[in-house]
């Protein structure tokens, strides 16, 4: 009669948590997430974790434990991953880089809401699993000014630990199978 709810990866703050309750998703656990795509997460698939996925990814970011420059460069490697995991199952495998309502094929796509939701999805999972040394999943950012013509757009945030410098995993702007682009926000935000 009453259903357990779905345990959360990890404690969240609000902004991240928004992510899921704006578009009525539960939050990712240690054994699956929701995928998002076709723009603002009309389209959804279930990844539940097997064995094989963790080892891995277990073993993509077992390679970046030197150093957190080496541990951004595993996280890109795990979100190329996902992209390959996911693309022949939802049918990402045909989307283009910056895709938005334009492109009137929203089913192949994401849009940078899908990509923000699901890059920091597999953090947190990361996260979870004890596989981050050097960061923390931070809140997403969100950057945009139309009086000097930059487009409204959003990412994925981690946080270094010991220097509490924020870095973007931007995915949206790449194609399939590109590492998501790895930046300082400091940087992301001037850009276009």
């Amino acid at each position: 009669m009453f259903a357990a709810p779905q345990a959360q990866a990890t404690e969240m703050s609000r902004e991240v948590a928004a992510l899921y309750s704006t578009v009525s998703i539960y939050p990712p656990s240690a054994t699956s997430m929701t995928v998002c795509y076709g723009f603002v997460c009309r389209r959804r698939e279930i990844l539940n974790f097997t064995p094989g996925d963790r080892a891995a990814l277990t073993q993509i970011l077992n390679a970046g434990h030197a150093s957190a420059a080496a541990e951004r460069a595993a996280a890109q490697k795990a979100v190329v991953w996902l992209d390959r995991r996911m693309g022949p199952i939802i049918g990402t495998n045909k989307r283009v880089a910056k895709a938005d309502f334009r492109y009137f094929d929203d089913k192949h796509n994401y849009d940078c809401w899908d990509t923000t939701r699901n890059t920091t999805s597999l953090l947190l999972v990361l996260q979870e699993w004890r596989l981050l040394k050097f960061h923390t999943v931070g809140d997403p950012h969100y950057r945009g000014n139309t009086l000097v013509l930059q487009t409204p757009h959003n990412t994925a945030v981690l946080v270094d630990r010991a220097t509490k410098i924020e870095w973007v995993v931007d995915l949206w702007p790449r194609g399939y199978l590109q590492p998501p682009d790895v930046m300082t926000v400091q940087k992301w935000v001037t850009e276009d």
